[in-house]
């Protein structure tokens, strides 16, 4: 029993010490190395087409940008329907292709319209007794600025337009434009105020509707018992301008809130522009060539990298034996010069068998204003290397 003993220990201690004699012949995990410059500097930037007199803002939701200057609190005039409409919707929500409900016009409404008439606002005729339902208020507000049909939109809402005004006021507060009161729901009253970082905000929240998408891309409308009548927002229709909303008064200047969709890569993209207290002229074209111009220079402005398919971004490797490492698709990088350099790395897994073709290793991080990742796959096949070409 103790010959068989000894003999078990025996053999146990031989087999340690083989083990660890081959210890070192043991495959080694993979490496991994990246070749793709870690930094991706931007190229110098070109002047933005900020307007010379008034303030200004602009909002590039998938860039990350938002950007104002001589950002000021000053009257918005007819941009305060936007919020008569962003109201109206929270409280009486519309999909595309409904009516929502009606309001029947009253002797007051046919004297409101000729009190706003005379007082030089933008309205739409009406008769005792005809029907308006909320689609056709909406698009009498949203495309020819009517302020009669904004006083009809917000009694029928709300029961009073000094209610209304209260429920504008209250979404201004809860979405967090500090530079931005009401006093009106047409803003007519020089004392209805904003920013034009608060207008180029609620710009883009206003255009999240499908609804309101589609109705002020239209550069004219057809309302019951009037006929077609025209927008007032410069361009729209025209060099890819999609909305959404203009004003004018003399205390307000020119005011435009423009959304401009342009491309980028092979995705289809927004910007916002809004561009406060412009002079000249009929005060709404000044008003839409300088968002116009804001607009277009900003498209221009963007930086730009394409990550080319198959290109070899970094290597995985086997002692002295590799494979490149590239992506299966080809991406395009787009980002905005103040934002700096984007920053390139890898994040690649540990392998000790065969690394086949397009096998997704890890993933290609790009960090900027916005995180990207792609995954990374192997361009060719690797197998580790056999004991034999370890131990040559």
């Amino acid at each position: 029993m103790v010959r068989v003993v000894g003999l078990a220990l025996g053999l146990a201690v031989a087999a340690a010490a083989i083990v660890g004699m081959q210890l070192p012949l043991l495959q080694r995990p993979s490496s991994a190395r990246q070749l793709l410059r870690p930094v991706l500097d931007p190229a110098p930037a070109t002047a933005l087409a900020w307007p010379s007199v008034g303030s200004a803002a602009l909002y590039i939701p998938s860039l990350g940008v938002l950007e104002g200057y001589r950002d000021a609190v000053a009257p918005i005039a007819s941009l305060t329907k936007m919020m008569t409409a962003y109201v109206a919707l929270a409280k009486l929500p519309l999909g595309l292709g409904q009516s929502g409900p009606c309001h029947t016009v009253t002797s007051y409404d046919v004297a409101n319209y000729e009190q706003l008439e005379a007082l030089g606002e933008s309205t739409v005729p009406v008769v005792e007794g005809e029907q308006l339902c909320e689609i056709d208020l909406l698009e009498g507000v949203l495309v020819h600025s009517a302020g009669n049909y904004a006083v009809m939109l917000a009694n029928m809402v709300a029961g009073s337009n000094g209610a209304f005004v209260a429920d504008m006021n209250s979404e201004a507060k809860a979405l967090g434009l500090a530079g931005t009161s009401y006093v009106d729901v047409t803003g007519l009253s020089p004392q209805s105020e904003s920013t034009a970082l608060d207008q180029v905000r609620l710009s883009a929240l206003l255009m999240e509707s499908p609804l309101v998408r589609s109705i002020v891309i239209q550069s004219s409308v057809t309302l019951p018992d009037v006929g077609s009548v025209n927008s007032f927002t410069p361009y729209v229709g025209t060099d890819n301008v999609i909305g959404v909303k203009s004003g004018r008064t003399q205390q307000a200047g020119g005011c435009d809130a423009l959304a401009m969709d342009y491309q980028q890569g092979w995705d289809t993209r927004i910007v916002y522009v809004v561009v406060l207290g412009q002079q000249g002229g009929d005060l709404l074209g000044p008003a839409g060539e300088a968002a116009l111009a804001l607009a277009n220079s900003a498209v221009a402005n963007r930086l730009h990298y394409t990550l080319q398919k198959d290109q070899a971004f970094g290597e995985i490797s086997y002692g002295a034996r590799h494979v490149a490492l590239g992506l299966a698709h080809s991406y395009e990088l787009w980002w905005w010069p103040e934002q700096g350099a984007l920053r390139v790395s890898m994040r690649v897994r540990r392998y000790t068998g065969t690394i086949h073709h397009d096998e997704v290793v890890g993933q290609l991080i790009v960090q900027g204003a916005v995180r990207h990742t792609y995954p990374l796959v192997a361009l060719g096949q690797l197998a580790p290397l056999s004991l034999l070409q370890r131990i040559r």
